[in-house]
Formats: structure tokens, sequence, C-alpha cells
């Protein structure tokens, strides 16, 4: 290719190529030093509005492609076409990412990973996040074998923020029975931060976030789709994903429908002991733990030059049950014969959850501005459902005068109004981006069953957040944000009479289990951190604080959770949580390994948990344990390390660790470690990439994790015993015209080994996890241009 000429002028454009001269969209095209990076577009086409001052270098990037640089001058503002080279292998097997993400890794200075669907359809579990928790530091709170909640690095529930297409995802987060409504097929690209980013997504992110972005936008004047096929051998899961999508010059549309439906899942395991209670197992089934999904997807806007606005619609509908034996419901008094004449009915215990979402998202380009906004909406509705069964005073007989059906346990009502607006600019060597948040919520509550009151709630913040790049390898940034919250909580009383001592005999009362009160918040939270990267090395820190506000559950609950037999209660004096984290990231790439290092370390002054007590409930649950939310400090330090190494060009092999450790330092359990702690654990992976003529990029992988024993506990956790598990998988892509069939097949627990996952919903039952898991996936894409 010929030497280029460039120009420091307003304008700088160029196309980027294949050496087959085929447009590359997608492709990374970033200025030096200022390092303003753009995407290109169907065409391969980029273009720069506005030159820093000083600008010396061009470079673009593309997965499979070698990196293009050149440097600038004085002669030209128009870029002739680039033609980018293939690379010889690609290496990424870690984690499956594209070069827009390798280089954003390079620039953040919190610990980021990034998956694409590929990466997705490769690990498929039976909720997004199962299918992530390969990587190091993710793991999961598993409800079954359909519902899943995030723990990054051990923190989890309200510590960490999912965002939906630039949408902060309101669910009921606070319960461990409560999975994410999220449909992993509408999954594009996921970015994971490990660590309190706060200033970016506002309160809760105090222990990270997982950000699903937007899927691309359609090319230009084309009609096409894809559809996902998936079945699964442990629960008898079939169904699949259909997508459709089109666009003209600036008008476009994609949509997309999700069907599920699963049977009771299998473990290792014909007897489980529930509360010292044995629990036979008809086929190693777990009675009543089938479900089905229904999820709709939507998108449409325009697009143009300076101008996108996008509309998203969704809805995520899913009806699952709840293991019978271990749902409030005496053992032994579960009709075994109902619930086990059939693996697919769904009978009481069970949970519906409906969960609709609609937002704008608009972004344009003003002089030298980059503007974003946001208005969105959510409601999450969601029932769960329980034969009636009187505790304490509660009659025998469930009254017919109620408005709440029979059976009805508990009904959450939730919905939420947001808006949010960004503005990027450059000023000089700084990259600045200025914005603010505010998002409103009401909580409604019904059913025979109290545990949290009705609340209302409102949060909003404003940030400043400055990326400066002083040359080529050294990169600054910080970040500042102001916070402010209120919660206001409904008052509640029993709808049902108890025996109150009065004197010398007993009156009957309708007994106020919450109060109302209203509580606010006010935050002050910051960010500094740093990047260096000299060629193949890759260093980087970040010192920063976050806080998050108690919720209603922490200040206000006052009643049975039936599904762990104890009795919560909130403490309306707590304080908003706050933290202060050091992280630190090393990175070391060649052509033949790398080596990802992440250490951090991290202080709570007054974390919130859930204490055990020597009390117990006299009114409602027959003697449970009574637990109360308290604040102690707490300090937490661990590391995730990744290494890989490429033996050939068709053979490799990685390493993934993680090690975490927390300990409370005041309090009543003062020593003791945080509840749902990961052990640490090791995977040892090997994929062998063999070069077949009627197959494109075939690959076969084998897993190896060691985790290993949980000693560090708090009571009422129990100690878990390490574990040994293999997961093999192969798959590949078929060329069918002008588009590529994938497939993969997973064996997930290949030799069907017992053993039990610490952090796992059902853990305090000693129920081991499924067992061997056969799963076959199929992507059909189809395109009319």
């Amino acid at each position: 290719m010929a030497e280029h000429s460039f120009a420091q002028t307003a304008v700088l454009s160029g196309r980027i190529l294949s050496d087959s001269h085929k447009p590359l969209e997608g492709a990374s095209v970033t200025l030096y030093p200022s390092k303003i990076t753009v995407i290109t577009n169907k065409k391969g086409e980029f273009k720069f509005d506005s030159i820093p001052f000083g600008t010396a270098k061009l470079v673009a990037h593309f997965s499979g492609f070698q990196t293009f640089e050149a440097d600038l001058n004085q002669q030209s503002g128009q870029l002739h076409d680039i033609i980018l080279k293939p690379e010889i292998k690609e290496l990424e097997e870690v984690i499956v990412t594209e070069s827009y993400g390798e280089k954003r890794k390079k620039e953040e200075s919190l610990n980021l990973e990034i998956v694409n669907s590929g990466y997705i359809q490769r690990n498929l579990g039976g909720s997004l996040m199962q299918s992530l928790q390969r990587m190091p530091g993710i793991k999961t709170i598993s409800i079954g074998s359909g519902g899943s909640k995030p723990l990054i690095r051990g923190l989890g529930f309200n510590q960490v923020v999912v965002v939906e297409n630039g949408l902060k995802h309101e669910g009921q987060q606070w319960g461990a029975d409560h999975g994410l409504e999220i449909d992993q097929y509408a999954v594009n690209r996921v970015e994971i931060i490990k660590g309190p980013s706060s200033f970016i997504y506002g309160a809760e992110a105090i222990g990270g976030a997982i950000n699903i972005k937007p899927l691309p936008l359609p090319a230009k004047n084309t009609f096409g789709g894809s559809t996902d096929i998936t079945g699964k051998s442990n629960n008898e899961q079939f169904g699949g994903s259909l997508n459709v999508f089109g666009r003209n010059e600036n008008w476009f549309f994609d949509s997309r429908i999700t069907v599920m439906d699963y049977g009771d899942y299998r473990v290792p395991a014909d007897t489980v002991h529930v509360y010292n209670y044995a629990v036979p197992l008809y086929k190693n089934q777990l009675r009543n733990t089938a479900g089905k999904e229904l999820d709709l997807h939507f998108s449409t806007g325009f697009t143009g030059e300076n101008l996108k606005s996008v509309f998203y619609i969704s809805n995520v509908h899913s009806k699952s049950g709840f293991f019978a034996n271990a749902h409030g419901l005496e053992p032994r008094n579960v009709d075994t014969g109902i619930h086990d004449k059939s693996s697919r009915d769904i009978l009481i215990p069970y949970q519906q959850v409906n969960h609709f979402k609609i937002s704008n998202t608009t972004s344009f380009k003003w002089a030298d501005h980059a503007i974003e906004t946001q208005f969105g909406f959510q409601k999450n509705f969601r029932r769960e459902w329980s034969q009636y069964v009187n505790h304490g005073y509660m009659p025998p007989i469930y009254p017919n005068n109620l408005d709440a059906p029979e059976n009805l346990e508990r009904q959450y009502d939730k919905q939420v109004w947001s808006f949010s607006a960004k503005d990027e600019f450059a000023v000089g060597k700084h990259q600045l981006a200025l914005g603010g948040n505010a998002i409103h919520q009401q909580n409604k509550i019904g059913g025979w069953s109290f545990l949290i009151p009705a609340f209302t709630q409102f949060q909003a913040g404003i940030f400043l957040y400055d990326k400066i790049a002083l040359n080529d390898e050294w990169l600054l940034n910080g970040a500042i944000r102001l916070d402010h919250g209120m919660i206001k909580m409904d008052s509640y009383y029993d709808w049902f009479q108890s025996e109150v001592p009065d004197g010398d005999q007993n009156s009957p009362e309708y007994l106020q289990r919450s109060q109302e009160l209203e509580k606010t918040f006010n935050s002050f939270t910051w960010s500094a951190g740093v990047n260096y990267n000299p060629g193949n090395l890759s260093l980087k820190a970040n010192l920063g604080t976050s806080y998050r506000m108690p919720i209603a559950k922490e200040l206000a609950s006052n009643g049975v959770n039936y599904h762990y037999f104890r009795f919560e209660k909130g403490n309306p004096n707590l304080d908003a949580e706050r933290s202060y984290q050091l992280d630190f990231g090393m990175e070391w790439k060649t052509q033949a390994w790398s080596v990802q290092l992440t250490p951090f370390a991290n202080y709570f002054p007054n974390y919130i948990y859930l204490n055990p007590t020597s009390g117990h409930d006299t009114y409602y649950g027959a003697g449970n344990q009574v637990f109360e939310y308290q604040q102690s400090e707490v300090f937490r330090y661990g590391a995730e390390l990744q290494a890989n190494i490429q033996f050939s060009e068709v053979l490799n092999a990685e390493i993934l660790a993680e090690y975490l450790y927390s300990e409370q330092q005041s309090g009543r359990k003062k020593g003791y470690t945080l509840p749902f702690s990961p052990p640490p654990s090791v995977l040892f992976g090997l994929t062998y990439n063999p070069k077949i003529k009627f197959l494109k990029e075939p690959y076969f992988s084998l897993d190896y994790r060691i985790t290993a024993q949980q000693n560090h506990i708090v009571p009422p956790e129990k100690k878990t015993a390490e574990s040994h598990v293999f997961n093999l998988a192969f798959g590949t892509k078929i060329q069918s015209g002008k588009q590529d069939i994938t497939i993969s097949f997973q064996v997930q627990n290949l030799f069907n080994t017992r053993y039990l996952n610490h952090t796992s919903f059902y853990r305090l039952i000693e129920l081991p996890e499924a067992g061997r898991n056969i799963i076959l996936s199929m992507k059909i894409p189809f395109l009319i241009q």
C-alpha cells in the first residue's frame, strides 16, 4: 500500500477495507496522542469532525487483521482506502473479544472484561449469568436451572448494577430467589466492570456493573435475521429464538421472540436432606423445578449523519416452580404422587414474573459535542404462589373476604421511571464526559404474607469524567459524582389479629409490621486512575470510592423468609453503605502467550449484612430464628489470574484462577467472613482448532475446574467441600450460501459429579448441583439484501 498523506484540518475521513477490498464494519480508528476513536460503518467509512492539536498518528484495528499505523503530516485531510492484512492466527481464547474490547481494556483503569454473543453461545447455560460465570471473579446465585443473579467478587444483590441497552435494570434484586429478567439470546456484547463503578452507573454499583450493550444497527437496504435452536438433556429443555431485522437508508427495525420450555432438572443424588429430613427424589429429579419463558423484543428508529434515535421495547415473562420440598412447606407433607406424575407441570409453589421495558435513546452531534439522552420506563410484576399454611395467630382457614387469592403468598408491583443525559467533548488533551441521571420507583405489595413494605424511592446524581492522554503510553482518568437519594416506606398492619399480653390477660390486636418511614441520603464519590501501555505490557491502577443507600428490605423488613425458614428484621437506623477500593491490572501479551493479573483491596467502613441473633419469632414463623440487619467494618482482598499459551497454530491452553478473602472487623460477627463468599477456584482449559476442509473454525475444548473447600463461613451457612468438574465442548460453522450456520455442543459436568456450590440458593439444604447436561445449540442466519 502506498504511503498516505494527511492534513490536520477540521475533517479527516477514509475507508477501512479487507485485503479482498470488502468494507470492514466495526473497525476502530484512533488518533494519537488524544486517543479519540471512531467506529467504521457498514461501508467501512470513518470520519473525524475535528482533529485535536498535536495529532501525530492514526491507528486502525479490526479483529483478525494486522493493526495499521500511519504518521500524519500537513498535506491532506482525505484518507484513501486503508487495506488491512489478515493475521496468521487468532489468539484470543481466554475471553472472546473484539479489537474494540482490547482497546477499551487498555484505556479503562478499572478491571474490565468484554464478551460477545459468540462467547455466550459457546458457553450457553440456563441464564445469562450462568453463561458468563466461566470468567474468573464472576459467580452466580443460582435458583434451579433457569434463573440466577450475579456475584462479582463475592458481592451481589443490590451491590451490583445490570444495565441493558443503556437502561439500569430494575427488578426485585434483593431476593436470593429472584433471577434476572434478561433474554440472553438478545445479548450482543457484555462489558463487566469488576469493582466500584458508582461514578458511571450511580448508586448500587458498589460491587461492579454488568453492561449489556445494544445490538449493532442493520446494514443499509437489508432484510434478514437468524434462528437459534437449543436443546438440553438434563431438564429436557427445548426452545429457541427468532430474530428479524431490516433497514432502508435511515430507518430500521430489529425484533426477536424467544420461547423456552423445560422440565424438572436432575441431580446426581436419589435423596437430599432438607433440614435433617430425608427427601427421596423420583428419578433424581427436583420435583416442581420446571418452567417456561416467553420473551418479546422490538427496536426501531432513525440513524443519520449526526443523529440517531432508537426506541426499545421488551417484555420478558417466565413461570417457574420452586423445589416443592424446600419452600415453606413441611417436606413430609408434599404430595409426591401429584408432583412426580409429570416432570413438566408447574404446581404450587411457583413464581410468575413479567418485566416490561420501554425506552428511547437519542444521540446527536452539536459542534464538538456528542450528546446522548435516554428516557425509560419499567414495570416488574412478580407473584409468588404457595399453599396457604397458617403460622402463629393466622386463621386456620383462609378468609373469603380478603382481596388477595388464597394461594397468593406475595406480590410485588414495581414501576420505574428514569432519565439520563450525557455530553462528551474535548478540551485540548482532555476527553470530558458530563452527565446526570434521575430514577423514580414505586413498589407496591400484595398477598397474605409480609416481608417488606411498599415503598417509593428517588435517586439522582451528576458526574464529571476526564480522560487525559499524556502520550502514546500514559493515560490518566478521574471522575467525581454527587448523589441524592430518598426512600419512603409505607406502614403495614397484619390482616389478622394476634394475642398480645395486656397485664394478666391477652388482648387481640392487629400488629404493626412496618411504620411509615422516610430517609434521605447524600453522597460525594470520586475515582482516579492511570494506565501505562509500553508495547506488550499493560499496567493500570485505580483508587476510588462508592456508595449505596440502604433498600427497603434492609431498613424495614419484618417477616418470615420461607425460602430460608428464618425471620428477617430490618434496621431503620442504617447509614448509606460506603466502599473504598484499590484496583491493579497487569497484562503481558506476545504472539505465543499472555498473562493477566488483577489484584484488588476493598474496605467497607459500614457494610450492611443480615446477622443471625439468639432470638426466635413467636408470632409468625413457629419459632424461626431472627436475623437482623446490621453494619460493620469489612476488609476484602483478592485477585484474578488469566494465562493463555498458544502451543501451535491449532492448540491452545489457558488458566483462569480467582481468590477472595473477606473479614468482618467489627460488630457481633467480628472475625467472620461475609455470606455467599466464593471459595478459590482454578480452571484449566485446553482448546484444539483443527484444519478441516469442509468445516469453518472447528474447535474442541475441555475444561477442568478445581474449586477449593470453603471453611470460612457465617452461620447458618455450612462448610462446602472441594469439587472437581469437567466440561466438554465442540463446535463449528458450516457455510450455507453466503451465511454461516453455527453449531455448538456442550457436555456440562461430564462425569455426572456430585458436588455442592457454596453460592447456590439451595446450598443450605445440601442440594447438589445439576448432573450431566448435554446442550446442543444452532444459529441459522438469513440475509436478503
